[in-house]
């Protein structure tokens, strides 16, 4: 199936709590960084697609009917033009905030044992990509959050845009996809707590039981 919401937003800011969202609004898996790591085969597609070197996203995205955060978010341009007919979902977060939350979660040193020497170097090279090469900390990170807005304001189509923030929960997407709201509360997932309860876990070699934390197997 093709995508129909390509996120262009920075993992932090509302991402897993908007896969939650998205599968059950449109009954069909959202790619986002966990993917990655039950599917370790993406990493060298993710690597070389950083470098230039673009996958085959029909494939690679098989059996997925959006994709958000990181790595994806990353190629929204390039997503944007391969599924023409996609809603370009730009998720934002105040930037003081998305930082804090940021540097003590996604850019915090990992030791679990999915984290693998490969998928250390996709994440640097993703990253040199995102950020221009300039360095992960403060003021350079809130640059380039606030850089990668500006582009998808100037270069996304108003029509095909959606620029959300994570209080505004279920009503502008369901608008923007022409699709009910759900009679139940917008999904609050992968809180700083959360995440220190799944990096736990996996460090004890246990699959986490958070909502949206675990993986999908489109094809088996």
């Amino acid at each position: 199936m093709p995508l129909r919401v390509v996120g262009a937003g920075f993992g932090r800011t509302g991402t897993n709590s908007l896969k939650v969202a998205l599968e059950k609004l449109l009954g069909a898996p959202c790619y986002h960084m966990i993917e990655v790591f039950a599917h370790p085969e993406h990493v060298p597609l993710w690597h070389q697609a950083s470098l230039g070197n673009m996958p085959d996203w029909d494939k690679l995205f098989d059996g997925y009917a959006a994709a958000v955060d990181f790595p994806a978010s990353v190629f929204w341009p390039e997503l944007m033009k391969a599924y023409p007919d996609a809603l370009v979902l730009l998720s934002v977060r105040d930037p003081d905030a998305w930082w804090q939350s940021a540097s003590e979660t996604i850019f915090g040193p990992h030791d679990a044992p999915m984290i693998t020497e490969e998928w250390r170097a996709m994440v640097r090279a993703m990253f040199a990509r995102q950020w221009a090469g300039k360095p992960l900390d403060r003021e350079s990170s809130i640059a380039a959050l606030q850089e990668n807005t500006q582009r998808v304001l100037r270069e996304v189509p108003r029509e095909r845009l959606l620029v959300w923030d994570a209080s505004e929960g279920w009503e502008p997407i369901c608008k923007a996809l022409e699709l009910p709201v759900p009679n139940e509360p917008f999904p609050r997932t992968n809180t700083r707590e959360d995440w220190r309860a799944r990096e736990a876990a996996a460090k004890a070699g246990k699959a986490p039981e958070l909502p949206g934390m675990t993986p999908h197997q489109p094809n088996g």
